[in-house]
């Protein structure tokens, strides 16, 4: 057990050493968001072996909550570096949304109407009746 311990630290701080580096000269900022999530999981083998080590069960909790820290870290510092499309950039106002909401709801119409058109004349795709089209069914 001495020995699997020994070993164990020794990669664990080799790991911990290499990430610091990567962190500290980066270049980029994928370079330094890896580089925390590996030290982050290297601090949860550190305490993963030193709970094997000791044979202690209350550490459990310390490494569920050094994982969670690190997952939740390494979502959120990739959700604020990832490139946006150029459209998705700015808040639209409320003229454009009204003037989006409009053109989808007279596109609505539009196929609305063309089906009842097309059901009086009865090449629709069910029975010729006009009342028979419900606007929830057509998408509304």
């Amino acid at each position: 057990m001495i020995v699997v311990a020994a070993i164990a630290t020794a990669m664990i701080a080799t790991a911990a050493v290499l990430a610091l580096v990567r962190l500290e000269r980066g270049p980029s900022m994928l370079d330094r968001t890896v580089a925390f999530d590996v030290l982050t999981s290297t601090i949860v083998g550190a305490v993963a072996v030193e709970a094997a080590w000791s044979r202690r069960t209350e550490t459990i909790p310390i490494l569920v909550v050094l994982s969670l820290v690190g997952f939740i870290g390494s979502v959120t510092i990739a959700r604020y570096a990832a490139v946006e499309p150029e459209s998705e950039k700015r808040i639209r106002t409320a003229e454009e949304v009204a003037a989006e909401d409009a053109a989808r709801e007279a596109a609505l119409e539009a196929a609305l109407e063309a089906e009842r058109r097309a059901r009086r004349r009865g090449t629709g795709p069910t029975a010729p009746h006009d009342d028979d089209v419900n606007e929830e069914e057509v998408g509304r």
